[in-house]
């Protein structure tokens, strides 16, 4: 896998799960997809499509994004998270924070961005 397809995967990711989330919020989401792919040694690609593990990959008939200007934003905020460390404290997952996911219980929390809880 190239650089650019990472960081493209990167904010697809961010901006299919977090565009309407503030810049921490969404940086928040670029730790947790390459907290992931540093866990599992795995390209950030396979991460983001693995099954049912970020919803918009099994819930949107089509990857490309409609709203260009929000995903050049998203663009910029994986940019700074890249050149930043990584503040959810090693987060791996996320939700949002009006659901309850049954998985929620078996991981750490850690912290909420924006409208989405974090946890390790």
């Amino acid at each position: 896998m190239t650089l650019l397809e990472g960081l493209l995967w990167l904010t697809l990711n961010v901006y299919h799960e977090a565009r309407s989330e503030p810049e921490i919020g969404q940086m928040a989401v670029v730790f947790v997809t390459l907290n992931r792919a540093k866990e599992q040694h795995r390209p950030i690609k396979e991460i983001v499509q693995e099954p049912y593990q970020f919803s918009w990959t099994f819930q949107k008939k089509s990857y490309l994004p409609d709203d260009p200007k929000a995903f050049l934003k998203c663009m910029e905020s994986v940019y700074i998270a890249l050149q930043n460390q990584d503040f959810t404290q090693g987060a791996t997952h996320y939700h949002l924070d009006s659901i309850n996911p049954y998985w929620a219980s078996q991981f750490t929390f850690l912290e909420q961005y924006g409208s989405h809880k974090f946890y390790k």
